[in-house]
């Protein structure tokens, strides 16, 4: 062997040397997170060409992004630069290629286009006319995602994709428009070369030929579109395939990834060698073992054990918060309608956890945290702001930025301020009414008084609208009369028992907002309208009055101004991202976020949609390499209204040992973990005592009380009364030996109780 390359050889450890070394069948590298399989790929693509001799040009490579095909090719080159005639491309990227080589057998244009979504929906509208828009969009979507399934437009199971008995009619018009332009959209650059190489024998006995080894990266990521490429390139027994991926990290059901493709790649290549990466070189024993006892759920997955490099480091830590707020003395505070004040413990906890730390030292850019959904940053972002703690959302845009919160809010200040013309001209046509540009100036114009001050601009709209077009003039009238409802409403002052929230919410319906961007969501799989619903629970701290409205505008534009100071920073900033987008990437220290029921995982995933979730789970976890801390929250605030919430069942499933606790532990997860009567022996004992009761802002050195009624009544358990409703336990002491509670109830009122004989008439309200 050639002592240049053994260099390269040598850093690898056996199971990866193993996997670069093996030849002759195909091969399943299953490579566990943080295990270093991006080297392996690439060692082997070099060493392919180095030590076996095999011709750059017949290696073809594949991933999914740009970026790590990009950074394949370089890592290959700089171990060994004769290699740099070998293919590593994107799927679409080697689709694109062999059409363009086989154009004339593939019936297209060589100089073909690629048509995008926006490019579908045109088509589609063009191909069956009367389509409006938005359902142009729908059914453009509708035919990607067949297309991701290999389903032609002739197929019988369409009815999978959607049930619409329009569908396959639109899709085989759209298909032959396309056709007759001669391009291509991207599930063409996968579809058309399977067509092409499962009918053409010449094609396909030249591309086998060529083509040698096949290597694939991120193979649990693959649709069955993609998979179908993959058997339809390698058909030769002369073909080397090699496939690299982890059955554990595959959350991308929704963009039409199947996990089963790598779950039963060796009964599709029979006589496949699987060969696992157990050695994880990123995160400590504790944080793997937590990983590993989630994942384990699964019935469906290949199985393997993670094992650490870097030493057993600090257990993960589960932190249960409360969400009411206290006073001085810790008692529970009620606002007029009796009801527990909310505030958002769990961005205060994260704030005072990361300013604790960074105060000794630790940066902010070793800080990640991770949530569901992007609409769960804005919780973070606003407590951030308020800290002046830097931070940067990847993978979409601050939540002030987001187009539909820049909608909803235009149409809150126009309730606000009907003088707004910034807000006037952004939602008047939104969605659209007839009003464009031309029509929107003459509107303005119309409700200047001649010092150049403005008037009612609703009210000045709502004169000139009979002398506009006819459709001009209705959608004029129809969004005036709207507005003007929504602050006749707004001004007429408080509603008993109802928040901002409400008014809000009212907002986002009759505006036709949600309408507008749940069909976005539908079509991109974006998150637009629990976007809006998440700007409609924050209202929720606002009385429902034009005082209340423009105090939470006016809060809105402090927090806009102070993100608009932050970007100052730069290099040192707290990450903020969804489990999803933090695929690929690792940080010193994690924090995952909303672990409730209902939240992560939702209460509608069971079966295979609730395996997803657990891995997605994993993923989050296996993010960190020093420290993890789980946030869950005994109060959530949906649609505007605040409620109980169990714990997340991962966290059961987990298992006692797996974490130190730090707060209360909801009654509901210490009996489910530790069983009736059972001692909880892994409270965290250098964090939550003291520590974390400072941070919290809540008494310190609680007296712990050795008494049976003790943990059915504890502080913080919720009670029903039969003569004065719900409350909670405040407090709870020992007087000659009777444990004793006081109870602050939703009706104001304080009382004390003796458990043990009133217990008929006060109960216990499981959580």
């Amino acid at each position: 062997m050639d002592n240049e390359f053994e260099k390269h050889l040598s850093l690898l450890n056996p199971e990866q040397r193993a996997a670069v070394e093996h030849e002759g069948k195909s091969l399943l590298i299953l490579a566990g997170a943080g295990s270093g399989k991006t080297r392996v790929i690439t060692t082997k693509i070099a060493y392919l060409i180095a030590e076996k001799n095999y011709d750059p040009r017949s290696i073809l490579a594949v991933t999914f992004t740009k970026k790590a095909a990009k950074e394949m090719r370089e890592r290959v080159e700089a171990m060994y630069p004769l290699a740099d005639g070998c293919q590593i491309r994107t799927f679409h990227s080697f689709g694109a290629y062999f059409l363009r080589r086989y154009a004339e057998e593939a019936g297209i244009d060589k100089n073909f286009t690629v048509y995008d979504d926006d490019d579908m929906a045109t088509l589609v509208q063009k191909s069956t006319p009367g389509l409006k828009k938005s359902e142009a969009a729908s059914y453009a979507h509708k035919i990607s995602l067949a297309k991701d399934y290999y389903l032609h437009c002739d197929s019988e199971r369409l009815v999978e994709i959607s049930a619409d008995p329009l569908f396959p009619e639109i899709y085989s018009a759209y298909q032959k428009k396309l056709r007759a332009t001669g391009n291509v959209d991207f599930g063409d650059l996968i579809m058309l070369p399977i067509d092409l190489l499962n009918s053409n024998e010449n094609v396909a006995r030249q591309t086998r030929f060529r083509y040698r080894v096949i290597m694939v990266d991120e193979y649990q990521d693959t649709n069955i579109a993609q998979f179908l490429f993959l058997k339809a390139l390698s058909l030769s027994d002369k073909t080397y395939v090699c496939v690299v991926g982890d059955d554990d990290q595959s959350i991308y059901k929704f963009r039409g990834a199947e996990v089963r493709n790598i779950l039963n790649f060796q009964n599709e290549f029979p006589g496949t060698d699987l060969i696992r990466l157990e050695r994880n070189y990123r995160s400590t024993a504790s944080i793997l073992n937590a990983a590993g006892k989630v994942v384990r759920r699964n019935e469906g997955r290949l199985g393997k054990t993670l094992i650490a490099e870097r030493g057993d480091g600090k257990k993960p830590a589960l932190v249960f918060l409360k969400c009411e707020e206290r006073d001085e003395k810790g008692n529970i505070i009620y606002d007029h309608w009796g009801k527990t004040k909310y505030h958002d413990d769990e961005s205060e906890f994260c704030a005072d956890l990361i300013s604790k730390k960074y105060a000794e030292g630790v940066p902010y850019n070793s800080w990640a945290i991770l949530y569901r959904t992007n609409a769960q940053s804005l919780g973070f972002e606003s407590e951030f702001l308020r800290r002046k703690i830097p931070y940067q959302v990847v993978g979409t845009l601050k939540f002030y930025e987001r187009e539909e919160i820049k909608d909803l809010l235009a149409f809150l200040s126009l309730c606000a301020n009907p003088k707004d013309e910034i807000a006037f001209r952004r939602i008047v046509n939104k969605p659209a009414r007839g009003i464009g540009a031309g029509t929107q100036d003459k509107l303005v114009t119309s409700a200047l008084n001649e010092d150049g001050s403005m008037k009612n601009l609703l009210e000045a709209a709502k004169s000139l609208a009979p002398k506009l077009s006819k459709k001009a003039r209705e959608g004029v009238t129809e969004f005036c009369d709207l507005v003007l409802s929504l602050i006749e409403e707004i001004s007429s002052g408080k509603k008993d028992g109802e928040r901002l929230s409400t008014f809000v919410e009212e907002v986002i319906q009759k505006s036709g907002l949600e309408e507008l961007h749940r069909a976005d969501d539908e079509i991109n799989g974006t998150q637009r309208v629990a976007n809006m619903q998440e700007l409609a629970n924050n209202a929720a701290l606002y009385e429902f009055s034009i005082e209340g409205l423009l105090e939470f505008l006016d809060t809105i534009e402090l927090d806009r101004t102070l993100a608009s100071e932050e970007e100052k920073f730069v290099a040192d900033r707290v990450t903020l991202i969804t489990l999803h987008n933090t695929k690929g990437l690792e940080f010193e220290r994690v924090i995952i976020t909303g672990l409730e029921q209902g939240i992560f995982p939702r209460d509608d995933k069971i079966g295979a949609e609730l395996e997803e979730e657990r891995r997605l789970f994993y993923v989050g976890i296996t993010r960190a390499k020093d420290e993890l801390y789980i946030t869950s929250c005994a109060q959530r605030r949906f649609f505007g209204r605040t409620e109980f919430v169990r714990p997340s069942i991962f966290l059961k499933e987990a298992g006692a040992d797996t974490f130190r606790v730090l707060g209360d532990a909801p009654q509901s997860y210490e009996y489910e973990i530790f069983g009736h009567g059972e001692k909880n022996q892994f409270y965290d004992s250098d964090f939550s005592d003291e520590d974390f009761c400072k941070m919290r802002g809540a008494p310190s050195g609680v007296q712990k009380i050795n008494h049976p009624l003790a943990k059915k009544f504890p502080v913080g358990q919720t009670v029903f009364h039969d003569d004065y409703g719900y409350g909670q336990v405040t407090k709870a002491f020992l007087n000659e030996g009777e444990y004793v509670i006081e109870v602050a109830f939703q009706n104001g009122g304080t009382k004390k109780f003796l458990p043990e004989y009133q217990s008929s008439s006060l109960m216990r309200v499981e959580e």
